[in-house]
């Protein structure tokens, strides 16, 4: 009864007055809103392949439900939305996780390969090692942005089979349509502000990809791109089997998967998302009946900022709370 009267607690989501449009409330909530700092236990994964997979834990009680956290572009743990998730689960006792895809934990992974936004056997090969840890328990399951895209692929994709690893699952912000996501951030505002911020990283690592598998990687070309379209062509699609940016956004968008999805599912996006054009966003015909989308009008991308000056970011892992309290179906 408890959970129930949490799970109700929740209104709608709007914007405070304070903090107008899609790009202020996104770019203020990830960088001027401060959220506590957590403690996690690292624990890493050597996988077959020779590369590894880190996880960083919030120990909660033993028998008390496990929150998988797959991360956004160039995100980790110390992502604050990762950071207030992790907190809201800590509060409760429950147990969380960050599952880091490779190269984002802090240290380079081993191999000429990254991760990319549709890469499912990465996302069940993650589940599948939580559930070994935690196997008597809930799990339940968050994608955010590039991460929700690929959790949510995979639960389409995974049909009624993904319930034995999953119990409910949430996508946040995710780029459902990655034609018309990479397309947005290419352009204008978008190029110059969000997509120069997360080339920075991603070409520095590229490059150091390039030196350490000579011949895998054109060095020359990665340094000269300044677009999405460029860099997933040049980098992402080269190393994961891809002809060039068009096919990789044409083949891994989770938008046509929606309708396949059997475990409870939120799909939760801002129409004001920057990221994503409010006309690629799915509807309810597009979707199966096991998927809840909610589409506020406001939130920006991964932020949904509330209260009053200088406000918190605390509605959307109380949002991902309700969602998980609800009995399973």
């Amino acid at each position: 009864m408890m959970a129930a009267m949490h799970a109700y607690a929740v209104e709608p989501y709007s914007a405070p007055a304070w903090l107008p449009g899609g790009h202020l409330q996104t770019i203020y909530s990830s960088v001027f809103i401060s959220v506590h700092k957590v403690e996690y236990r690292r624990e890493r994964l050597e996988l077959d392949d020779g590369d590894f997979l880190d996880f960083d834990w919030v120990d909660g009680d033993a028998d008390a439900p496990v929150v998988v956290l797959f991360h956004g572009l160039e995100g980790s743990s110390d992502s604050h939305y990762a950071r207030d998730l992790m907190d809201t689960v800590k509060q409760r006792n429950w147990n969380g996780v960050v599952a880091h895809f490779r190269g984002t934990s802090g240290e380079a992974n081993r191999l000429p390969r990254a991760y990319f936004a549709g890469d499912s056997e990465e996302i069940e090969r993650m589940l599948k090692h939580v559930k070994s840890r935690m196997p008597d328990v809930p799990l339940y399951a968050v994608g955010v942005s590039l991460g929700g895209n690929a959790l949510l692929k995979w639960l389409g994709e995974s049909g009624e089979s993904a319930k034995k690893l999953v119990s409910r699952a949430a996508g946040v912000s995710a780029p459902l349509d990655l034609t018309a996501a990479g397309n947005a951030l290419d352009q204008g505002f978008n190029r110059y502000t969000y997509t120069a911020r997360f080339l920075t990283t991603l070409k520095r690592k590229a490059l150091i990809k390039a030196e350490r598998f000579p011949g895998t990687l054109d060095a020359v070309a990665i340094e000269a791109a300044t677009t999405f379209q460029e860099f997933d062509t040049l980098v992402t699609a080269r190393l994961h089997g891809f002809r060039d940016a068009n096919d990789y956004w044409l083949k891994v968008s989770s938008k046509p998967w929606l309708k396949f999805i059997a475990v409870p599912t939120l799909v939760l996006n801002a129409r004001n998302d920057p990221f994503l054009p409010e006309w690629a966003l799915p509807d309810s015909s597009q979707v199966s009946s096991a998927v809840t989308l909610e589409q506020p009008a406001t939130g920006g991308h991964v932020a949904f900022p509330s209260g009053p000056f200088p406000g918190n970011i605390d509605w959307l892992p109380q949002r991902l709370m309700q969602h998980f309290d609800l009995p399973a179906h």
